[in-house]
């Protein structure tokens, strides 16, 4: 019986869903590399079957828009049969993006979560902090990226450093946003008998507001480490990296090699879910340490 409800409320839809972007993806690909096979045809003076024909526009080494096969091979290739030192395996330059990823996420983290406490806390900061956090995520982030990078690199500070704080700089948002809410959310009866009990501001924090914030605190980590991935991604295109799926996006735009770009997304998509599921059963231990029950 769960068998049936998993595969009619779970993997049917979901499955899909998928088999309709596939076959959007191929039709799509054929009319968007068709001019080119055309032109191509034509010059060689080649008059091939429909079939043929679209054979040939999805098998194209250099296309406008490359098939799912042929995605999924470079994926294979470069994930499964080159040595992971290799700089065009997907696994190294993932693993590259991947350190600035998890340092800017921890400074984005505890950075969020002190703004959180002192925004909770001290009405000044409410009323005068808050709205610079929300102005500072109007600005686009490949403005502020080339910006991080010369201005470090002048006091000598490349590599990692940057990548990290770049990715600090859209991780933090949504953790203190969602601290904030979560630091709020014991209700006022529960504050009140707090100071019934003679509690202390320390100690309403620590037992009350802590333990309440902790369901949006792991919701917004989800956000912030996929964002983490993204401004990782982002701070690799100035930098001029060499290394990294930010430079493989980069590598693959300046040589036309569309295939490898879209195998460097699909890379970067996987490692995004990764992230996301690991903080997922994260939030799980925690819940479960704190005595929560699963619904």
């Amino acid at each position: 019986m769960e068998k049936e409800q998993f595969f009619k409320h779970k993997f049917l839809p979901v499955g899909t869903i998928v088999f309709a972007i596939l076959v959007l993806w191929y039709v799509f690909a054929v009319v968007l590399n068709a001019p080119f096979q055309r032109d191509l045809d034509r010059r060689a003076n080649v008059n091939p079957t429909t079939m043929e024909f679209i054979g040939k526009t999805l098998a194209q080494p250099k296309p406008i828009l490359p098939a799912p096969h042929q995605v999924a091979q470079n994926v294979f290739e470069n994930t499964f049969l080159r040595a992971p030192t290799s700089n065009r395996s997907l696994v190294y330059n993932a693993w590259v993006t991947l350190s600035s990823t998890a340092v800017g996420f921890a400074f984005g983290t505890v950075l969020g979560i002190l703004i959180a406490v002192g925004i909770v806390h001290v009405v000044a900061l409410d009323r005068s902090l808050m709205p610079w956090i929300i102005a500072s995520q109007t600005v686009p982030i490949l403005a502020i990226a080339p910006m991080v990078i010369v201005v470090l690199a002048a006091v000598d500070i490349t590599g990692l450093i940057p990548k990290a704080l770049i990715s600090t700089y859209l991780s933090f948002f949504p953790v203190a946003v969602g601290m904030v809410k979560g630091l709020r959310s014991p209700e006022v009866m529960h504050l009140d008998l707090m100071r019934t009990y003679n509690a202390s501001a320390s100690q309403t924090f620590w037992k009350l507001r802590v333990p309440a914030s902790i369901p949006f605190l792991f919701t917004s980590m989800k956000v912030a480490i996929a964002a983490s991935l993204v401004g990782a991604i982002v701070a690799e295109l100035p930098t001029g990296a060499v290394a990294g799926i930010g430079a493989k996006l980069l590598a693959g735009s300046y040589y036309s090699q569309t295939i490898d770009i879209w195998a460097a997304l699909v890379a970067g998509s996987v490692l995004a879910a990764i992230l996301v599921a690991i903080v997922s059963v994260a939030a799980r231990i925690v819940d479960r340490s704190m005595g929560g029950r699963t619904a």
